[in-house]
């Protein structure tokens, strides 16, 4: 069963509880609150032409289509009901607000019954299908590929757990990839071996493995670190066995009752809603800051021109999302040929930048073209700085950790830029990596909405370097 297909049934059924739904519902008021003879005028077919879209983009935007497997019966309707309410009050205040009524608790009869309407026509079909999806993976029907990280006790001990559950969790376990390199393990017994870390990539994509456990040996912990930095960039869901340590203390998030207590890594800590939210807003302020920006534009234009010999605008090869390369914009701050010997990072007293130039850094007025990068996908507004290939290189000999950087759109600022600045060192750079590290591990609309204040205070403040 493919997932594309599985989630058009879920959009489906989506759009046609929408439709009706808001048939009924005004079949409902023009008879019992208007009483009035039912007319399928304009207003009528323009709502329906149009409210469908309004739910679906609603149910879009919770990230209700993400995962169309293993959903939660439970949070399905928790997410349901959520996004129902939220989608009535708007319509309410929308479509019926202004309606002329007798009573005013008309309105109440209004908005409970299309919330009755929209809520179970929504969620009946939803609870069907989830429910016909449960049973295909608890009868063992439905199983996602699955690769064991780990090769001895901890490994032999979690197939055995799996496959003595009466209640199968889908997983299909296609291999094991050890970890440090011995004569034999005790998992080959049970298990085929596939390779070692260093071939994770190839084993995941070689055999569509769309989940990956980690159980390693208490003296392989050390390893843990490079193991998730190997995983980086995979689609496939990643869970680890807990140690009892950890089950004390309360780190462990248990996400079904009647499963083995794995911990799943998730580094999409930002909701669903807000990621949408996120590239709305970058879209959208970037459009405006650009239209009133236009004559700081031309300012800064003309200010470069004058500055020194060369094109007003400077473009480079950075690295994005994924590893995606991409050129970004910036209003030329150094000399034509500055780096004719090869790249070098700049310092406080660099020559090579012109003295025009040291008032955009200063101001980080510079960075200004790239609104068109985030217009272009390429960027956000907030997020960690992209650098160049040859910088990542070196950064990730010493501090491998900075290719979870790569996992969000790099931004025009960052918690990095704000608190420590420009980088003149690799060293640096990884000192003020901690910061982007901690940023996209707690990273929400808030915060960015902090970053972006304390960024346009140190524009207004000339701190830039």
């Amino acid at each position: 069963m493919q997932k594309s297909k599985h989630n058009l049934k879920y959009i489906i059924f989506d759009f046609f509880a929408a439709t009706i739904a808001w048939t009924l519902f005004y079949i409902f008021r023009k008879i019992r609150i208007e009483n009035v003879p039912i007319n399928l005028d304009y207003k009528f077919y323009f709502a329906l032409a149009t409210i469908p879209f309004f739910w679906l983009f609603l149910h879009l935007l919770s990230g209700y289509y993400k995962v169309p497997y293993r959903k939660s019966r439970l949070h399905e309707l928790g997410q349901t009901l959520f996004t129902t309410l939220l989608g009535v009050t708007i319509l309410f205040f929308l479509f019926m607000l202004d309606d002329w009524v007798v009573d005013y608790k008309q309105y109440y009869k209004l908005y409970f019954t299309l919330f009755v309407l929209q809520f179970t026509l929504t969620y009946l079909p939803r609870l069907i299908m989830t429910t016909i999806v449960n049973k295909k993976v608890h009868n063992r029907k439905l199983l996602f590929n699955t690769l064991i990280i780990g090769s001895n006790q901890k490994a032999v001990k979690l197939l055995k757990d799996f496959e003595s559950q009466k209640l199968s969790s889908g997983l299909k376990f296609v291999g094991f990839v050890f970890v440090e390199d011995r004569p034999s393990y005790l998992l080959e017994e049970y298990l085929p071996k596939l390779g070692g870390v260093n071939d994770i990539k190839d084993i995941i994509s070689e055999h569509k493995i769309e989940e990956v456990v980690i159980a390693i040996e208490s003296s392989e912990h050390a390893k843990i670190k490079n193991i998730i930095n190997k995983l980086h960039g995979e689609k496939v869901i990643i869970k680890v066995i807990p140690d009892m340590y950890d089950i004390l203390i309360g780190k462990v998030r248990m996400s079904a009752i009647f499963g083995l207590p794995l911990i799943e890594i998730n580094h999409n800590i930002m909701p669903v809603w807000q990621q949408h939210t996120k590239r709305f807003l970058d879209i959208f302020l970037s459009l405006i800051a650009i239209i009133l920006l236009m004559p700081v534009y031309i300012a800064l234009s003309i200010g470069v021109k004058l500055s020194s010999p060369g094109p007003i605008l400077y473009s480079h090869e950075r690295i994005g999302k994924n590893g995606k390369p991409f050129k970004i914009y910036k209003f030329r701050s150094m000399y034509v040929g500055a780096e004719k010997d090869g790249p070098a990072l700049s310092s406080k007293n660099d020559s090579r930048v012109t003295k025009f130039g040291k008032f955009m850094r200063k101001t980080r007025l510079d960075e200004f073209p790239q609104f068109f990068n985030v217009l272009k996908g390429d960027m956000s507004l907030v997020g960690p700085r992209p650098e160049r290939q040859f910088y990542i290189d070196q950064i990730t000999q010493k501090a491998p950790h900075y290719i979870h950087l790569l996992s969000v759109r790099p931004g025009i600022t960052s918690w990095g830029q704000v608190k420590y600045g420009y980088a003149e060192n690799v060293d640096q750079m990884i000192e003020r990596l901690q910061y982007d590290i901690i940023y996209i591990e707690n990273r929400s609309l808030f915060i960015d909405f902090k970053i972006m204040i304390y960024t346009i205070k140190i524009i207004f403040q000339g701190k830039g370097i």
